[in-house]
């Protein structure tokens, strides 16, 4: 989990909200004469063994490793519902592919992404082949079509790249070097 993410839960007029973060194992607890709520590390390395359990006299939680077994299990009950987790809902973004430039040389397709959500466009000079694959050119297009009205000087040629974001607003990768290396994104569209 990321610093400042968490987990929702309702119960009655009570919402309350257990947060993690990422690599802490302190435990802090609030409560009242009708609640209590403890911090815990979430998968830390496997521990605890048999994962998290919270109890009230209204719900219960048990959740072993996000990610893990507990992911796309659903817990409900009259007064709650638990998703099984962020992990199959939102995948990490894989390479886009099928980008093509339509007959009027401004046009950019491309084939959808299935865990994106936005795109982004990367664009530079052929010359500058291979450094960085390009510079941001345009951020977070929401379909799988773009426009670029830029021309390149006589005797160059400019290439794009697309890269796929999902809901989570983590990018997928600008694809592999011929060597099979990931190719690198120094300075991704903001």
């Amino acid at each position: 989990m990321t610093p400042g993410s968490g987990l929702h839960l309702r119960t009655g007029l009570l919402l309350a909200a257990v947060l993690a973060a990422a690599g802490s194992s302190t435990a802090l607890a609030q409560s009242s004469a009708s609640y209590r709520i403890e911090e815990k590390a979430l998968n830390e390395g496997g521990r605890p063994a048999q994962g998290i359990a919270s109890a009230s006299a209204s719900y219960r939680i048990s959740l072993d490793a996000i990610g893990g077994p507990a992911a796309g299990v659903t817990m409900s009950a009259p007064s709650f519902q638990l998703g099984g987790g962020l992990a199959p809902a939102f995948t990490p973004p894989g390479e886009v592919s099928g980008l093509q430039l339509l007959a009027d040389r401004q046009t950019m397709t491309w084939s959808p992404e299935p865990a994106s959500a936005v795109y982004n466009i990367y664009s530079g000079v052929l010359s500058s082949l291979p450094g960085p694959f390009g510079a941001c050119a345009i951020a977070r297009v929401a379909g799988t079509t773009a426009a670029d009205s830029t021309v390149p000087t006589p005797g160059t040629g400019l290439f794009y790249l697309v890269t796929g974001v999902n809901r989570l607003r983590e990018e997928g990768t600008k694809g592999r070097t011929s060597s099979g290396t990931e190719r690198a994104n120094p300075a991704p569209c903001p």
